[in-house]
């Protein structure tokens, strides 16, 4: 696969992204589209907003706040402050997209393609990817989830009506549970399992006590960081023992 063309790892990506992971996505959009039509707003709404918000919470913080006529400041601050996770995740996933020939437009690009989703399957998948073949991979992979997002919470908004409320709030947790069962997967090192087993314990007793918006990341950061630091000094032990 070394003499792929970036046609064709584009076309790679295309086809890889079609499985479980977008399925899960598009159960989640769905009750997206389900919440946005129960609060009164338009289709074309949450639609857009899958395209430009591009994060499940972050939807469910916007349409909540315009629901309780929260005002236009402190929604978008509400939003700003739940999606400060994706800048370590971004940081962290941009490095092995690029190419090496990635210009500022690409890695914008890029950039705004970073959900969950596309974040846990490109640390997974682009390692085994060529350098060269990276960007249009993740490019392709990503298209395919975004695209299948948008037009889950489109049809999510027709679809709410013929199913029962409950359905509708249970999809949006699916999306939550394959996040944890592809990290676990993933997980390969001792530092891996650590992080895990931190954030799994200390979120439920630490979330309430955090501000708002800050709890996942503050608690991504510390786990993570306790568990590399921590690997770090094992490794250094490990030469003189």
């Amino acid at each position: 696969m070394t003499g792929f063309s970036d046609a064709q790892w584009f076309r790679k990506g295309l086809r890889d992204a079609v499985g479980a992971p977008v399925l899960f996505i598009m159960c989640t959009m769905c009750g997206i589209g389900g919440l946005v039509r129960e609060i009164g707003y338009p289709v074309w709404a949450g639609t857009l907003s899958t395209l430009l918000v591009w994060a499940g919470p972050a939807q469910v913080l916007l349409f909540a706040a315009i629901a309780s006529g929260a005002s236009l400041p402190a929604t978008a601050f509400a939003v700003l402050l739940s999606s400060s996770r994706f800048l370590p995740m971004t940081v962290s996933i941009l490095p092995l997209v690029q190419n090496g020939r990635m210009r500022t437009r690409g890695s914008v690009a890029a950039a705004h393609l970073v959900s969950m989703t596309t974040w846990v399957e490109g640390l997974r998948r682009l390692p085994a990817v060529p350098i060269e073949g990276r960007f249009h991979y993740f490019i392709g992979y990503s298209l395919v989830v975004i695209g299948a997002a948008t037009a889950m919470t489109h049809a999510g908004y027709y679809l709410y009506a013929l199913m029962p409320p409950f359905l509708v709030v249970g999809f949006l947790f699916l999306t939550p549970l394959f996040f944890s069962a592809a990290m676990i997967v993933g997980a390969r090192e001792a530092a891996d399992w650590t992080a895990l087993t931190i954030g799994f314990l200390a979120t439920p007793v630490l979330a309430p006590l955090l501000p708002n918006g800050f709890d996942f990341l503050i608690v991504g950061i510390a786990g993570g960081s306790l568990a590399y630091f921590g690997q770090r000094a094992l490794r250094r032990r490990r030469p003189s023992q």
